[in-house]
């Protein structure tokens, strides 16, 4: 099913989130555009079909850092389709290895700090706290709605709770469940680099992070980036759900608390 309400909205797709890949679809009446690519370039092709969209109308992908789950196919979408790619100068420098050739005038940079104007869509980057080179991810305006991207990250400073507060629609990490990831088969190593401030939120502070972020203006959070290891969809929304209840937040009354999946695209909505 696709949701579109208004020719002139601002409209997106979680098209697929968690572990093993990311890649998010973000729609305005002149523009189409890509949040990272994380699985094949087959499987995310398959992804936009299933949402009534085609690669072949994508403008750019917005890479937000190294790591396979999130680059995995930017290079062979890159040569398929022409599409511009933008990271910031250090991510660049990390992915080159990974991705293959990608032509010089598709290599644009976008450093963290930044926003860029594309008519009628505002596309603005914020750093992240994250173990990779420069990670960074992305908030996108259009027509008086704003819709952000939050997950790798540790935690969430007051400067960019200040920055992303009150937008429209979230996509926010919510990657594990604190004691699955303590009693489960993760290295003693990865453990502490995934429960750090260089790592990902859990559950738990996904929830915390939603409560200090949430305004009057916002009608949409997805829960994303959940771990298949050390995480559940169930508990990952009952968590969410009771912690904002325990605060007398009313969910699925004044905003919609969505799921998302690995393998499967939200439908297409607008904001």
């Amino acid at each position: 099913m696709v949701d579109l309400f208004s020719d002139d909205a601002l409209k997106i797709s979680s098209l697929a989130s968690g572990s093993s890949g990311n890649v998010t679809y973000i729609e305005t009446p002149n523009h189409k555009v890509l949040v990272d690519a994380g699985l094949s370039g087959k499987k995310i092709e398959q992804l936009m079909n299933s949402i009534n969209r085609s690669l072949k109308d994508v403008d750019a992908i917005f890479v937000t850092h190294e790591h396979i789950d999130h680059i995995k196919g930017v290079g062979i979408l890159a040569r398929k389709y022409g599409m511009p790619v933008y990271a910031n100068q250090a991510t660049w420098a990390a992915m080159a290895s990974k991705i293959g050739k990608v032509a010089p005038t598709q290599q644009l940079i976008f450093e963290p700090g930044k926003t860029l104007d594309l008519g009628d869509l505002d596309v603005e980057s914020f750093a992240v706290s994250h173990d990779a080179a420069n990670p960074q991810f992305y908030q996108f305006h259009h027509a008086n709605k704003t819709f952000a991207i939050v997950t790798d990250t540790g935690y969430l400073s007051d400067r960019l709770q200040g920055t992303l507060k009150n937008a429209d629609a979230y996509l926010l990490e919510t990657n594990h469940d604190v004691e699955m990831l303590r009693m489960g088969s993760y290295a003693w190593s990865l453990k502490q680099r995934i429960l750090g401030d260089k790592g990902h939120l859990s559950n738990e502070d996904g929830a915390l992070a939603a409560i200090d972020l949430l305004g009057n203006n916002t009608k949409q959070i997805y829960l994303g980036h959940l771990s298949q290891e050390n995480n559940q969809k169930i508990l990952a929304h009952l968590t969410v759900e009771q912690i904002m209840q325990q605060r007398d937040i009313a969910v699925n009354h004044d905003f919609k608390l969505w799921d998302t999946d690995p393998n499967q695209a939200t439908p297409l909505r607008a904001i």
